[in-house]
């Protein structure tokens, strides 16, 4: 192998990511890439640094990138800025298709791209010849005008912010219904296992809730603090400060490890994250340790994917949910024919909370977070979090507890999944301030 080659197997994973961080369709990143691969061989025997291989050919993939960016706006196929502003009626009581009829334009153009052709805001960008910023700002208003005209609010939408100001020490008494009803189309731009939006201007609290005790072990403040850039990808700034709980957890109670995992003694996080091309992802990931800071970004290989890397090269999670027919469940009996890690909407559900009814569209991860676990991600109309349920395979980690989790937690609610037995562990609730 000559030295080219040598020096491209050890750069390839990071220019892949920067790359298909950038593309929603595979194939355009394999034509991106190969590319890249050309011009760096052509060029490289004039790299007289061959340490500097790496942001050598990153600036490489930052001009293919570029060109091929430049020939996909170049095309034009609607003119967008010909299309009339405002409607022409209010409508009072109109189902979906009607209430669209009677959108302007330009936004029922917006949300049928969208939600119809299932074409993500880059690809809108190219098919418009617009800014992917003008798709991004267009496609809120469009969903604002929407949700305004639509006849029929959807309950509980507003009550988590009335109800809970702050997160209550004990976790409010919930039921969870489910429904024949078919799913609801629902765009959840979340980053998972953290609840934010990585949008500016947003700010949480969460926090986790120890069962069968239902006290609050622990809770995280999260902000966005502004826009920030990570190897030339725009995203936002955001900490999360820990909350340690009014009385700590009790040595012994299962809840520690939990706890101890999720600050790990740390009392802040600090990271940039995006929303693009219909997935959020991580971009970097920054902590204190032993008085040292230390940051890694999705270049860094599994330092940082093990804890931060969602979906192939941390493509991240998809936005826009709707069930893949990779789950059927009858009560707590759950199958499914996946055996890799995975998500998928398992149906709809109505979670009353704290006497407050959501009607939510319920997300199954199994694995993707951490291996022998699932959880229940119960997401309302707005696309926010209501409810969020742990569940631990029953021998998960017992080298390290000692006993299996139907013996740890017997009170604790039990799923079957695939013939195997998972226990409740712990749940999570957010206030969106």
């Amino acid at each position: 192998m000559d030295e080219f080659e040598t020096l491209l197997a050890s750069g390839k994973t990071a220019v892949e990511r920067w790359v298909r961080a950038r593309t929603s369709r595979p194939a355009d990143a394999e034509d991106i890439l190969q590319e890249i691969y050309l011009a760096a061989f052509q060029s490289f025997s004039g790299l007289r640094n061959h340490n500097a291989f790496l942001p050598w050919i990153l600036s490489i993939a930052k001009r293919k990138y570029a060109d091929w960016y430049r020939a996909q706006t170049r095309r034009r196929e609607i003119p967008m800025d010909q299309l009339p502003e405002k409607a022409e009626e209010t409508p009072e009581e109109l189902p979906v298709e009607e209430t669209l009829d009677v959108l302007p334009e330009r936004d029922r153009l917006m949300l049928r791209l969208f939600y119809q052709e299932m074409l993500s805001q880059k690809q809108i960008s190219a098919r418009l010849n617009i800014p992917e910023g003008t798709v991004k700002s267009r496609m809120n208003t469009a969903r604002d005008r929407f949700r305004t005209a639509y006849p029929c609010p959807p309950k509980g939408d507003k009550m988590m912010k009335k109800n809970f100001t702050v997160l209550p020490d004990m976790l409010p008494e919930y039921s969870i219904t489910w429904k024949k009803d078919p799913v609801f189309p629902v765009d959840c731009e979340e980053l998972t296992g953290w609840f934010i939006v990585p949008k500016e201007g947003e700010k949480i609290t969460w926090g986790m809730y120890d069962l069968p005790s239902r006290k609050l072990d622990i809770s995280y403040e999260m902000t966005v603090t502004g826009p920030a850039s990570v190897h030339g990808l725009e995203g936002v700034a955001i900490t999360a400060k820990v909350i340690q709980p009014k009385s700590a957890v009790s040595s012994g109670d299962p809840m520690q490890d939990a706890v101890e995992a999720s600050c790990g003694g740390r009392e802040e996080w600090k990271f940039v994250a995006q929303e693009k091309d219909g997935y959020t992802r991580f971009l970097s990931a920054e902590h204190l340790e032993d008085g040292k800071s230390v940051l890694t970004t999705f270049l860094d290989g599994k330092d940082f994917m093990d804890n931060w890397g969602f979906g192939d090269d941390n493509i991240g999670t998809c936005v826009r949910l709707k069930p893949e027919g990779k789950i059927q469940r009858k009560g707590s009996v759950v199958t499914t024919g996946e055996n890799k890690p995975f998500r998928d909407v398992a149906g709809r559900c109505e979670v009353t909370l704290d006497g407050v009814a959501y009607d939510t569209v319920c997300l199954m991860d199994f694995g993707m977070y951490d291996q022998g676990t699932l959880s229940e991600q119960f997401i309302g109309r707005d696309g926010r979090t209501v409810l969020w349920r742990r569940f631990n395979r029953d021998n998960w980690a017992i080298d390290r507890y000692g006993k299996r989790w139907s013996e740890l937690l017997p009170e604790n609610e039990q799923l079957t999944v695939n013939g195997e037995l998972f226990v409740h562990w712990y749940d999570c609730i957010i206030v969106n301030s």
